[in-house]
């Protein structure tokens, strides 16, 4: 007779490690390399995602903080991003010269002829002119910005009505007829006059903070400024979201930020917090928003939970608590 006591020895063994659920694989089920991995797998996978909600009417954004470098590019693109995946469809208009947003979103806006958000403004090109379609996603759709919108705080001011010009361009027949869902406005780091614009053409402004020292500096200066837009220009228009941004979780400043912010703003941060992260400074490099570079990191999982955390946020609340 053949003695079976090595391999019944062997089966009790993995018995006792896996426990009673039986698979190694069961076991690490819920590590968060497996959970990446699963939630990474639906965003690769059409529809995989689910859908979110469609608004009632074209929600218009703008995101602006005259700091440089506390992510406003980063965070219109890649909200914008998060949104299309859900199966909405977003505009995201680049007000930007440096046209970075324009990149991430792989449009080619260096090249000759490109009707551009400059045209758009001087009233040169129609916004369907405009419209250029993202590869990456087929609901995402993106007005370019070109070198040429450096000179155009110059050539605005001698415009009639030129606080109105992004307005007046955003023609509610052309956003119904591409059915767009959401707009939103790359702003450039200053309080000029394209950030007016800005303002003035959107109901609701989203405000990235670093989590960083200085942070709130100047964002005063920008409550002020969007006031006076009230005040004179638009009074719909509110602070409806803020986003807090390149949160390093090892350091206590980062966290002393964080509820400093929340003390101030209260319900208007989001409670999804966007880490700081390589991967969301290297995906630009590559024409591309990190939910399509590297959708199983960090920085991609945490820009998906902001855009569903705003989708499913109510804006005549938010407008009722401004």
């Amino acid at each position: 007779m053949v003695d079976n006591s090595e391999s019944v020895k062997r089966d009790q063994n993995v018995s006792r490690e896996t426990g009673p659920t039986g698979s190694v694989a069961q076991q690490f089920a819920d590590t968060p390399i497996a959970a990446a991995a699963a939630r990474a797998s639906q965003v690769l996978t059409p529809g995989g995602s689910g859908q979110l909600p469609r608004p009632a009417s074209v929600r218009i954004m703008t995101v602006a903080n005259q700091k440089g470098g506390v992510g406003k590019t980063t965070t219109a693109v890649n909200i914008a991003a998060g949104l299309a995946l859900h199966g909405l469809r977003v505009l995201v208009v680049d007000l930007d010269p440096q046209g970075n947003a324009s990149t991430a979103l792989g449009i080619d806006h260096r090249a000759p002829d490109v009707a551009s958000v400059y045209e758009l403004l001087l009233g040169e090109v129609t916004l369907s002119e405009a419209i250029q379609q993202s590869p990456s996603q087929d609901g995402l759709f993106c007005v370019p910005a070109t070198l040429d919108l450096a000179g155009a705080e110059i050539e605005l001011v001698s415009l009639v009505a030129r606080e109105n010009r992004l307005r007046n361009a955003l023609n509610d027949e052309i956003l119904a007829e591409y059915e767009i869902d959401y707009v939103l406005i790359d702003c450039p780091p200053s309080l000029g006059l394209l950030t007016v614009n800005a303002m003035v053409a959107a109901r609701e402004v989203l405000i990235p903070i670093q989590c960083e020292y200085y942070a709130l500096e100047g964002v005063g200066q920008l409550l002020r400024n969007i006031e006076l837009v009230q005040a004179h220009l638009n009074p719909a228009l509110h602070v409806s979201t803020i986003l807090l941004t390149m949160y390093d979780g090892r350091t206590k400043l980062a966290d002393q930020v964080a509820d400093e912010v929340r003390r101030h703003f209260g319900d208007k941060v989001l409670s999804t917090i966007i880490p700081r992260s390589v991967k969301v400074s290297e995906a630009p490099g590559y024409a591309m928003t990190i939910i399509e570079y590297d959708p199983g990191s960090r920085g991609a999982m945490s820009y998906l939970d902001a855009a569903r955390e705003l989708a499913l946020r109510s804006p005549a609340a938010d407008a009722a608590q401004a």
